[in-house]
């Protein structure tokens, strides 16, 4: 895993500046402390930058990017993992393709050359975000996997040329990008659900997960094309297969998800994996421990209060197969102590301190001599994990379940799920129109969230108010979901088709994966998000999925030899740090960031929140009389608008392109070599 950067001018004469570049990456130094590189295409206006976190062919000099082809006609900045690539370069070199080096990245020059952009993309597997310069038809295209498991910024300066990063940070150090928060950014981050695509940052966009951005000059202007080559496609209602048995479906998950994990621990460095008290992460460290020669390492983290805590469920898992375990415990003064610097790396708000949590376990890890480890992100989604699916499973999957089961097993659904009500499922019944005529139905995976508009709206300034007065942030969602892809399909392939194109890509795989991961130079690799995998998991029978009222049912069978009895039979239990109302010392520790960060003055200088609207939210978190339920809510909120006020301060406020000249003062050791300090 890497970072990369990148500047594309409109003017072909407009040279990049290389300070700038150089700035770019060493902004984003933590994603790639092992080396560093700037490559200019002077007579094309065009210029790339990367960091590197040496995972695949350790040689420094050899695998430093930017890479040239040797014609010098492309150039291309890799950040991610190509699996099965020894196999695509073996092929490749059969067919009398030189290779360079011993890196995965190197094989795209030459995918492209034998296929062309469309058909290469075919045979990546992975994670990946990429940017491909082609001097021959003056086009960059820059490229984000399936799934958005790793990310891609992009923005357009004041005179219209292209700035792009692996990280939002990497774009505000270029001095001609606007530093400024979104008003309907922020709007979302309060709610929690952004629109995809977008950040909290005014002009500031994402390549969307499974889209490439293809790039050409054309009269004196950019011209940006959005294409997808890529998205999870469940069969229609008439395209369901029908002739397949339960064993086959078993069998075959059990297969792909032992391949997936096979490739994932092809690395030049240790590989170990994330453990918790959940069968996802479990099924992964049962099948890599039946795969490697010697013991693997699982990292766990635990929380000092029993009702969130996995850790001892998880110890039981890694002494069934011999692991060796290593469990970070952590409380409150450790988890805000680090509040402000996970922001740095998330760039966006966190509505839970499981972001803090997983940041410094990534350093944990990293400290204990790991750069690559194993996680279990993906397989909720695939398999119908999360309470929310079988909430819209029990009312609109099962046609023939009378009404009165229904209800009941919706009630136990809310009882065992209680801690996670008010985020995970929602307090109340709530309908909004442009998504429930969407989709069909509310989906319970936003329900929560969407509810709070009002709540969220409340928290604005006055001036930000009557701006985004016929603003709805439903509708915006709503807006950015495919309707080829919910026409026609069963209520639980839509329900997981809108979690996977919202929270996956916007929560799971930003602030709880890439962002607080690679902020200690981890990567991170989630077997359950291979593609080949996926593509699998959609043919599943929605009642196999949810089979009665288990969840994850076919996965279940399918990794029942390497799960202990307990973890088999174990209810999905959503991952999620205490928050600050169960204990006295959390809930002073966020009243000392509010008392920092939610005063009149400051509210006042950001200009985008309301201070009696704080005050009056905080009277109500802390009273006593408050329901749990909305405590969960209310705690999330506060989170959201602390986090509004960090991001203001680190990002708007700070001189980034100053603070980036800065870090290559102090990081850049030999700007020739690539070489960092230590």
């Amino acid at each position: 895993m890497c970072g990369i950067g990148g500047i594309f001018n409109k003017d072909k004469g407009n040279i990049p500046d290389h300070d700038t570049l150089l700035g770019m990456a060493a902004i984003q130094y933590h994603r790639g402390p092992d080396g560093f590189g700037v490559n200019i295409f002077d007579d094309s206006g065009v210029g790339f930058c990367h960091t590197r976190l040496s995972i695949i062919d350790l040689e420094s000099n050899r695998a430093r990017q930017p890479f040239v082809s040797d014609n010098k006609e492309l150039m291309l900045a890799h950040n991610g993992e190509f699996y099965d690539y020894q196999r695509i370069r073996a092929r490749l070199t059969s067919k009398g393709y030189k290779f360079r080096t011993k890196s995965d990245s190197e094989i795209l020059l030459h995918l492209y050359k034998e296929y062309g952009f469309e058909k290469s993309l075919e045979h990546l597997r992975g994670e990946f975000a990429f940017s491909l310069y082609d001097k021959s038809t003056d086009s960059l295209y820059l490229t984000r996997d399936r799934f958005g498991i790793k990310p891609q910024y992009w923005a357009l300066t004041k005179s219209g040329d292209l700035v792009f990063g692996s990280e939002i940070k990497v774009i505000l150090a270029h001095p001609d990008i606007e530093r400024k928060l979104s008003e309907s950014g922020v709007f979302h981050q309060l709610i929690q659900v952004m629109v995809p695509g977008s950040t909290t940052f005014e002009g500031i966009n994402q390549v969307l997960p499974g889209h490439y951005l293809k790039v050409k000059r054309r009269s004196g202007k950019l011209t940006i094309q959005e294409i997808k080559y890529w998205d999870i496609d469940f069969p229609t209602l008439e395209e369901r297969m029908t002739d397949r048995t339960e064993k086959y479906w078993v069998d075959a998950v059990r297969d792909q998800l032992l391949q997936a994990v096979e490739l994932r621990l092809n690395a030049d460095v240790p590989v170990g994996c994330y453990l918790s008290g959940g069968i996802d992460s479990c099924s992964i460290l049962g099948l890599a421990s039946a795969i490697r020669q010697d013991s693997v390492k699982a990292f766990t983290i635990g929380f000092d209060n029993d009702a969130y805590d996995e850790s001892k469920i998880a110890t039981r898992m890694a002494k069934s197969v011999g692991a060796e375990q290593d469990i970070l415990m952590l409380d409150a003064n450790q988890l805000y102590d680090h509040f402000i610097e996970t922001h740095w790396h998330t760039e966006r708000t966190i509505y839970n301190t499981l972001g803090v949590a997983k940041l410094l376990m990534s350093r944990h890890v990293n400290a204990s001599g790991y750069k690559v480890v194993m996680t279990g992100e993906g397989s909720d989604e695939l398999f119908a994990g999360y309470p929310s699916f079988r909430k819209d499973f029990f009312r609109y999957g099962l046609d023939d379940l009378p009404a009165k089961e229904k209800k009941e097993w919706e009630s136990m659904l809310n009882q065992t799920n209680k801690l996670f009500r008010g985020a995970m499922l929602s307090l109340n019944d709530f309908n909004h129109p442009a998504l429930t005529a969407k989709v069909g139905f509310m989906p319970a995976c936003i329900e929560n969230w969407v509810s709070l508009t009002p709540n969220a709206r409340k928290l604005l300034n006055s001036d930000v108010a009557k701006h985004l007065k016929n603003y709805d942030p439903g509708n915006a969602i709503a807006s950015k979901l495919d309707s080829n892809q919910l026409s026609n399909r069963h209520a639980l392939d839509k329900a997981q088709y809108v979690w996977i194109k919202t929270m996956l890509e916007g929560q799971i795989l930003t602030w709880g994966g890439d962002r607080v991961d690679m902020a200690n130079s981890m990567e991170a690799r989630p077997p359950f998000l291979d593609h080949h995998l996926a593509e699998l998991a959609v043919q599943i029978p929605p009642n196999l999925r949810i089979k009665g009222k288990t969840e994850k049912y076919v996965l279940r069978e399918a990794m029942r030899g390497v799960l202990p009895d307990e973890l088999y039979k174990r209810e999905k239990f959503a991952f999620m740090a205490p928050p600050a109302h169960t204990d006295l010392s959390k809930l002073n520790a966020l009243d000392n960031l509010k008392s920092e960060y939610l005063t009149a003055d400051r509210i006042k200088d950001l200009g985008l929140l309301d201070y009696k609207s704080i005050e009056s939210l905080w009277s109500s978190y802390t009273d006593k009389a408050t329901p749990v339920g909305e405590l969960v809510q209310q705690d999330a909120i506060l989170n959201h608008a602390v986090g509004v006020q960090i991001l203001h301060d680190q990002f708007v406020k700070t001189d980034i392109p100053k603070k980036a000249a800065q870090l290559v003062r102090k990081k850049v050791a030999n700007k020739k070599s690539g070489t960092y300090a230590n």
